[in-house]
């Protein structure tokens, strides 16, 4: 493949991963903060749905076109730039993954509430401070990589 198009499909995708990593965080604190149920169900719904939209395919796109463009530029895998990227970006995953699952429940927790006119269960807060700490150690993390990949440093 062409190393512009390459190049372009990576930057690409990793816009779109972070954007809608940060904006999805940033919407579902907020929402959460306010403790309006109904506001909090509508930002979780759609958090898990942009997830499976948008950052899933992100990221596998990434992993892919970033392998590309080390085939294509000749990087090697030992480069200490490629060798931390790579490590903290499987770092993030293991962070996103469960927040994946964990914003599901949140959200089926939220849905059991507003459906039986309950208040929402204790478990909901402890998933939410959960999914701030895996946040908070991914996102510094993907920041990172962004800067490897940006200034290749030896």
């Amino acid at each position: 493949m062409d190393y512009e198009l390459l190049k372009w499909i990576h930057i690409l995708s990793a816009t779109i991963l972070f954007g809608t990593g940060i904006g999805s965080a940033f919407y579902m604190f907020m929402a959460n903060r306010s403790r309006n149920l109904s506001a909090m169900y509508f930002v979780v719904r759609h958090v898990v749905v942009a997830d499976w939209l948008f950052t899933t395919p992100a990221v596998i796109v990434q992993l892919l076109s970033g392998l590309g463009l080390l085939y294509v530029t000749g990087y090697d895998l030992d480069d200490t730039w490629v060798l931390w990227g790579i490590v903290l970006y499987f770092c993030a995953g293991i962070c996103w993954l469960p927040v994946v699952w964990i914003q599901i429940r949140m959200r089926n927790l939220i849905k059991a509430a507003l459906d039986n006119n309950r208040d929402i269960s204790p478990d909901y807060w402890i998933f939410d401070r959960w999914w701030i700490l895996l946040g908070s150690l991914a996102f510094p993390m993907v920041v990172i990589v962004f800067y490897l990949m940006a200034f290749k440093p030896e």
